[in-house]
């Protein structure tokens, strides 16, 4: 396994300079440049052009994207234009609230489909299977940034039960427990807009899972020993009925992140997205390439997660 792990993460390598390129050459054909943003068009053209020949601007970009390598390799991820600051110190900076936010939406949407998708499967064709496999449907079919702004309208704006937006509540003196419990006030909204797609996906994929496994020649010869059905079940049926939500789990991963720019953007929440956003408004190419490059490492670190998780379900699949 260890040796599958460092080889897999070896391949990884030229993959995320592929990524990389194509991601910078894409930048670089979009219109304007960072400086059109930066100055205001009453500013001479030859101070602007001075201004982008000391940036880098002027030069070709395959120039440009070998020395944006180069520092790469060097573990500098570059300085955003506008502020000076380096971006990976702007990335670290915002992944405490992004991984709070995407981890929770994980944990709340998987752990609440499981069992559910599994009373789904055991009871095809009744009332609760219909029920939940409609709302299912509904989850799936609802754009994320509609039902994060239906939230707000239902439970902060005409309920006034939770905050419309933030992190946590500003000037607030508070210590210990609080403090906890006040970052769970702002967390619950935009983790149900972001988690509720995931959830009505992980449901249809665990009730098609297990009525597939059950259907097994295993299965059936687990129940002609007279074993409980609860036995059948979760300890023949369930293990390799999990496979289908892991790979699921590791396509998950990487979509959270993505889904995350718009919900982080509806709740103002201070993340990767909502800098990724501010990024691109503000055309700061040095800071998109930071934040494209660390969301195609969870692209390849989900796959990755998901191909070892394999192993723990299952046994009788191997690594070499």
């Amino acid at each position: 396994m260890q040796n599958y792990v460092i080889r897999r993460l070896l391949q990884s390598i030229p993959l995320l300079i592929g990524i990389t390129l194509i991601t910078f050459i894409i930048m670089q054909m979009a219109p304007g440049d960072p400086m059109s943003a930066l100055m205001s068009p009453d500013i001479p053209p030859e101070v602007m052009e001075a201004r982008r020949a000391q940036l880098g601007l002027d030069r070709p970009v395959h120039v440009q994207y070998w020395a944006w390598l180069t520092e790469l390799l060097q573990g500098n991820l570059g300085y955003a234009i506008r502020s000076g600051r380096p971006v990976f110190e702007m990335i670290v900076e915002r992944l405490p609230a992004t991984f709070l936010l995407t981890v929770s939406s994980l944990v709340f949407a998987y752990v609440i489909a499981i069992p559910l998708g599994i009373i789904s499967g055991l009871r095809q064709h009744s009332t609760v299977d219909y029920v939940l496999t409609f709302f299912a449907f509904l989850g799936i079919s609802t754009p994320s940034f509609f039902l994060g702004i239906l939230l707000v309208y239902v439970f902060a704006i005409n309920l006034g039960l939770l905050p419309t937006s933030g992190h946590q509540t500003v000037g607030a003196d508070l210590t210990g427990m609080a403090v906890y419990l006040d970052r769970l006030k702002y967390l619950v909204l935009p983790m149900l807009a972001l988690g509720s797609r995931f959830l009505a996906q992980a449901i249809r994929f665990m009730r098609s899972s297990i009525l597939d496994v059950l259907s097994q020649d295993y299965v059936r010869t687990a129940r002609s020993k007279g074993l409980p059905e609860r036995t059948v079940v979760y300890k023949h049926a369930l293990r390799n009925a999990m496979l289908p939500v892991i790979t699921l789990l590791g396509i998950s991963l990487p979509l959270l992140f993505g889904g995350a720019v718009v919900i982080e953007t509806v709740f103002a929440w201070p993340g990767i997205g909502r800098l990724g956003v501010n990024a691109i408004l503000s055309r700061e190419y040095p800071v998109l390439m930071g934040i494209n490059l660390f969301i195609a490492f969870m692209v390849l670190l989900g796959n990755l997660l998901a191909d070892v998780l394999y192993g723990f379900v299952d046994p009788r699949i191997q690594y070499s």
